[in-house]
Parts: structure tokens; sequence; C-alpha cells
């Protein structure tokens, strides 16, 4: 008798997940989702969470699931439905699209300009001083296959070192909050350092700027938010309203004094109530967007294509910019009223 109430049970229950469609899916009414899980960051606020505070996302809730250090891990919880979008270094979006990931990318939500850019530091008094002084040594970054790694290779290749000597550059993975202490400590010989973190290791000082992204590569839209195809075709309406109001919670903090953000971001941190440090808000710069409304071009995939491409990575795969992104769901990015 259990056994068949059981199975009787089983039963109900994978008959009430169809009729629902699922997590993170549209209801059979037709009803869109109107709660979006994501991932956060220990002690930033993403354009997401800016977003939601200014009201602009109206009617469509945040859902936070708890928090990543890596871009590739957070768009590919989007891809696996464990939430409903996710940011990433814009190589790494190509990487995982090229393995068929049903993913789209929507809205720029992170790029480099002299306010928020990634800087490789060494210590002041390191025997490091170019990049073929890297050649055996250990480079801390917060995830592999992503940003840092891409423009550490850029920096490597345009120096001269050849492919095998590439190899003898190690990348370790180090938790972003740790990454200045590792080099300090000597556990790595390069820091790779971005945003507040940045700030606040050279307010600390006895450290300098071995290569920077911006120097490699000037201002340029770095990540974006992607969503799972699926999802976007049952919830257009729901993503419209979430990537235009990224757009103009980018937009704002590009417009306001850099003291009114601060102050907003402290007080969502504390609003959030996650125990988490708000001074490194204080060392908070920009976002680094750099297109108006977060709007995507195709360089901001081609010049990664073509990198991965160069690399054997993509192994001369036929990829294009248009098949990784859109620009419809973006009402700023059209043009069109903010909503």
């Amino acid at each position: 008798m259990t056994t068949r109430r059981s199975a009787i049970a089983a039963l109900l229950t994978l008959t009430t997940l169809a009729a629902c469609g699922g997590p993170g899916s549209a209801a059979a009414s037709g009803e869109q989702v109107k709660e979006l899980r994501y991932q956060g960051w220990v002690g930033a606020v993403t354009p997401a969470e800016l977003a939601e505070s200014l009201g602009y996302l109206g009617d469509v809730k945040l859902k936070w699931i708890g928090n990543t250090i890596s871009g590739p891990q957070d768009i590919q919880a989007a891809t696996t439905g464990d939430t409903d979008f996710g940011g990433a270094f814009n190589g790494a979006i190509v990487k995982l699209k090229v393995s068929k990931a049903p993913i789209t990318a929507v809205v720029s939500y992170y790029g480099s300009d002299k306010g928020n850019y990634s800087g490789f530091f060494v210590l002041e008094n390191s025997p490091v001083k170019s990049a073929r002084d890297l050649i055996g040594k250990k480079i801390g970054v917060n995830t592999l296959g992503a940003h840092s790694e891409a423009i550490t290779k850029t920096y490597l290749t345009r120096a001269g070192l050849t492919p095998e000597e590439i190899k003898q550059v190690e990348l370790i993975v180090v938790p972003p909050v740790n990454t200045e202490q590792s080099l300090r400590a000597g556990q790595i010989d390069v820091a790779a350092l971005s945003g507040t973190l940045r700030d606040v290791a050279i307010e600390h000082g006895g450290i300098r700027p071995l290569y920077t992204d911006v120097d490699l590569l000037g201002d340029f839209n770095g990540g974006s938010y992607v969503l799972r195809d699926d999802f976007i075709k049952k919830n257009p309406d729901t993503v419209r309203r979430f990537t235009t109001a990224v757009a103009k919670a980018v937009d704002w903090s590009r417009d306001q004094p850099v003291e009114t953000v601060r102050a907003k971001f402290e007080e969502i941190i504390a609003k959030r109530g996650r125990n988490e440090d708000t001074k490194q808000v204080k060392f908070w710069k920009s976002y680094g967007v750099v297109s108006p409304g977060g709007k995507i071009a195709d360089t901001d995939f081609s010049v990664w294509i073509d990198w991965l491409n160069g690399t054997g990575e993509l192994k001369k795969n036929d990829l294009k910019p248009a098949d990784l992104y859109t620009n419809d769901y973006n009402d700023l990015a059209k043009g069109g009223a903010a909503g």
C-alpha cells in the first residue's frame, strides 16, 4: 500500500510540475514569469540589483539564490536553469555558445574604462617587469577561461611569447577577496584585480600594475547578461522589462554624481542583509559600460571570436556575432521609450 501511495504521489508531483511548466518557465495559463532567480557578488551591487532598487523593474522581482565569483559559472547556471539570467565576459559567452548552449546575450552590464578596469599587479620590488619575466610565474585570477585569462594571453602574445612559452605562465584560481593578500604573502607573483578590490589594494600601497586591459584594448564593453532562449520565447515582456531596466540602471550610474551612486549602493547592501562589508563601495567609479543603454555591438563579440579562432580554441568555428546577441529587448538600444 505504501508503495502504491508513493507512486501516486510521485505521479501527482510530475503532473503538477508539467502543468506549471517547471521552474523558471511560464505557467500553462500563459502568464509570464515575474520573479527572476540570480546570483550576486559579495560586497558589490550589480546593475540588475540597482535596477530593482531604482524601481525600473516594475512588477518584476529578483530572487537572490547565492553569490558567485565566476562569470563562466554564472552563465552556466543560467544555461542549466538553476538561475534565470547570468552575466559573464563576452569571450566566455562565445565559448559557451560554441558548445551549443541555448542562450542569448541581451544587454552589456560591465566594461572597462579608466574608472573600471582589470589590472594585473605585482609587488613594488618584484623582479617581474615584462611579459617574458612571467615565464614560470603564477598569476592569481578569479576563474579560468574568462576575462583575466583572455587579457593575459593577449598581453603575452603581443609581447612575442610563443605558445609553448605562454603555457609556462601559470594561472591560479584565487577568490577575488583573497587575491591581494595572496600577492603580498608571496603565494602568487601577479594579482588580477578589478573594481573596488583593485582600488583598495592600490590604497594599501606597495604594488604596481604590469599591464591592464584598457592599456591593451582601450575602453570596451566586457560582459553581457544572458538568458536561455526558451525563457526569452516564453517570457518576452518580462525579458524586455528586465533588459531595459538594466540599461536604464547602467545609464543612471553613469549620469549621476559618483557620490550619489555610492550612497545608493550602501543603501542596497544594508537593506539586503547579507552580512557584507561596505568599505569597498567608497572606491566604486563606474560599471565601465561604454555604449549608451548597454547596447551590444558586433565588435563586443567579434574581437573574442577572432582571438579564440587564432588560439585554436574554436577550431575555426564559423560562429558570427549576430548568433550571440540581440538588442531587440532593450528599448534604450532601439531608441524607444524607457518604460
